[in-house]
């Protein structure tokens, strides 16, 4: 049995968590939906520089990333976002995130980092309408055909 089979899934099912759990985040601040804001209950205020963008951009790059759409971009823009609210909101009140409440804003920008190298995995839009991915896997898969077990 090939372990490496399971790669391409296995991308698929991290890039969709992530993504989901972005989307959620985004929604929260732009609708106070899931505990809203900060756990405030409300919204971000429409508009207001830099929560209501950043939560649109959580939203719909999380929902890109979600299925699988653009997904090298979208994951390199929600990638940049979060390393922009670390290093804006969190890192002025201490050096590490254990003590700046930026573990979220780390694990999400690495996260996705990593999403945008690796690409959408096997389960993807992407795939299905022939962006570079989607090639990149036919052709890994050609050749692994052509290697014997």
């Amino acid at each position: 049995m090939r372990i490496d089979r399971f790669g391409g899934p296995a991308l698929s099912l991290f890039r969709m968590v992530v993504g989901l759990l972005f989307l959620c985040h985004g929604l929260a601040s732009l609708f106070g939906i899931f505990g809203g804001n900060r756990g405030s209950g409300e919204p971000v205020p429409l508009g207001q520089w830099p929560g209501w963008w950043a939560a649109l951009i959580q939203a719909l790059c999380g929902a890109l990333v979600l299925v699988g759409l653009f997904t090298r971009p979208a994951a390199l823009l929600a990638s940049g976002s979060m390393a922009y609210a670390y290093f804006m909101v969190h890192q002025p009140e201490a050096l590490l995130p254990m003590r700046n409440q930026g573990e979220l804003s780390v694990l999400f920008c690495w996260s996705f980092l990593l999403v945008a190298i690796l690409g959408p995995g096997s389960w993807a839009l992407d795939n299905l309408f022939g962006q570079r991915g989607g090639r990149q896997l036919a052709l890994d898969a050609d050749a692994r055909s052509s290697v014997p077990a």
